[in-house]
């Protein structure tokens, strides 16, 4: 008789076989290059993660655009930015695209750089040397200029706010033509030469006047111009009237220190400002930074405004699917969960933790449908009853404040087969570092517990959300697996058409590659 510890049957006998190590050094599934630009776009923010430096994640990115077709590259940074609301990677992808394909990246130049930030971005990256080049170039020049000729002067004030590059470098670098004496005095004031006071545009020339005499009107200008002077309860209520939605979220406590919400009034202005539905679709919010502005808000911020971000966060979530069958969302907190989620960054590291995003997440699925079931795991699975009526912000908190541990991602799966359960729709939210989970035959222990899973409901669905820059998976695509990344409600619309019958293979990169590289741009 043949040696049967070497020939006994095995259940998963036929898993796919593990092909990879991921960064935490155990099994796992290689991504295709497609999927992995895809991963890297949606999730990263070139800083240290908990496993990987930011130089290795340009490293990466680098790699990756060279392997794909270019077109997909463009594809890529539109989805990033118009989906993934991502800022640094879908700059880097068209700084690529300058040393790739000229014709393209003119096509998706004014669809992605639609702002100030992304255009200092997009220089900054260029002038680097990383993708291949130093100078910006003719084309380049000619796509920059015609950035500044389109931007309105809302838009340039805005974009004056920053540096390295500041847009005054920027209109140096590439000496734009003003078409009319109002933009040539601005530049002028912009780089510092002389300039008519009188031809200046309107909210610069009152935005000058008012520094001189602090009489009259606070200026209509980004509030960042004022807040280097010395500013009463007045010039801060002023700012507040005229905040944006994402200054007026970012800056709750501000606003109370100095005296803002003493008026009622203005109080309920700003919370039917924060919870309006349109300006919360507009301002492409990630839902974590509801829950972090909710988190941080200080005692002296009125209720309102509190219950105005839980308002808002109905419209963030908005795209959760309700699913028919059984569902069970699958929430780590180990460890490595516990790292910022937009890595660390020196004096600007986020407060927010990939386990904040991953409790957010299961609390809207939970909030969506009333009869999900939340499996919080580490190196086992965690006992936590949820009540799904409590809110999203409350049921996050509890999540995200469980204590870490080792990664297991299979350890809820076991769960599920113990107990003989047959969920329709598995959703993961994890950095899907798994490395204790036992050894797996062939495959990895996600993939050996699933086709457990699988035996007993065919149709049932496996979603892994990851919320990391990694380049590998625990379960390979296929028809009933699903895999994406990022932190925006886009990663809803995916699992709400995959949860619908979607096929999985691929599924992610067939919606990138439907990215149209053209669309009407109004600059503001």
């Amino acid at each position: 008789m043949a040696n049967k510890n070497l020939f006994q049957s095995h259940r998963g006998a036929q898993l796919p076989a593990a092909n990879v190590r991921n960064d935490a050094g155990a099994p796992a599934y290689e991504l295709s290059p497609p999927a992995t630009l895809a991963r890297l776009a949606a999730t990263g923010c070139l800083t240290r993660t908990f496993y990987a430096s930011g130089e290795a994640q340009l490293d990466r990115v680098l790699d990756l655009a060279q392997r794909v077709d270019p077109r997909f590259v463009a594809q890529t940074a539109l989805y990033a930015r118009r989906k993934g609301y991502m800022k640094d990677m879908p700059a880097l992808l068209c700084a690529v695209l300058a040393t790739r394909d000229l014709d393209l990246l003119a096509e998706i130049f004014p669809q992605v750089i639609d702002n100030g930030k992304m255009l200092r971005n997009f220089v900054q990256i260029l002038r680097s040397g990383v993708t291949g080049r130093k100078s910006l170039g003719s084309a380049p020049k000619r796509l920059v200029r015609q950035w500044l000729e389109r931007a309105g002067e809302r838009q340039l004030l805005n974009a004056s706010v920053g540096n390295d590059p500041s847009l005054a470098d920027v209109v140096k670098m590439v000496h734009p033509r003003p078409a009319d004496a109002s933009r040539e005095a601005f530049y002028a004031w912009l780089v510092g030469k002389s300039f008519n006071p009188a031809r200046l545009p309107d909210r610069v020339r009152a935005y000058e006047v008012w520094k001189e005499s602090r009489r009259g009107e606070v200026p209509d200008v980004p509030f960042q111009m004022l807040t280097a002077l010395p500013l009463g309860e007045r010039e801060w209520s002023a700012i507040a009237d005229q905040a944006s939605w994402q200054t007026t979220r970012m800056n709750l406590n501000t606003f109370a220190r100095h005296g803002v919400f003493r008026d009622r009034a203005r109080v309920k202005k700003l919370a039917a400002r924060l919870a309006d539905p349109e300006q919360v679709r507009r301002a492409r919010v990630f839902p974590y930074q509801l829950l972090a502005a909710y988190m941080n808000a200080g005692k002296e911020v009125p209720r309102e405004l509190r219950e105005a971000l839980q308002d808002a966060m109905e419209t963030a979530i908005g795209h959760v699917p309700e699913v028919a069958g059984k569902v069970v969302v699958c929430a780590d907190v180990s460890g490595s969960m516990h790292a910022p989620v937009t890595g660390y960054r020196k004096g600007a590291t986020s407060a927010v933790r990939c386990v904040d995003v991953a409790g957010l997440v299961a609390a809207a699925f939970l909030r969506k449908n009333r009869h999900a079931r939340v499996i919080p795991f580490k190196e086992d699975v965690v006992r936590l009853e949820l009540n799904p009526r409590d809110s999203v912000m409350t049921n996050a908190t509890k999540l995200a404040g469980l204590p870490p541990g080792a990664t297991n991602c299979s350890a809820p799966l076991r769960l599920l087969n113990e107990e003989k359960s047959t969920p329709d729709l598995v959703v993961f939210v994890s950095d899907n570092e798994s490395w204790i989970d036992p050894k797996a035959h062939r495959g990895t222990a996600v993939m050996a517990e699933w086709e457990r899973i699988k035996n007993r409901n065919p149709k049932a669905r496996l979603a892994c959300i990851d919320i990391v820059p990694n380049t590998t998976a625990q379960a390979p695509d296929r028809r009933d697996i699903l895999n994406i990344g990022g932190f925006s409600d886009s990663v809803f619309d995916l699992i709400a058409a995959f949860a619908a019958g979607a096929d999985g293979s691929d599924h992610w990169i067939r919606e990138i590659e439907s990215q149209p590289l053209r669309e009407t741009i109004t600059m503001k």
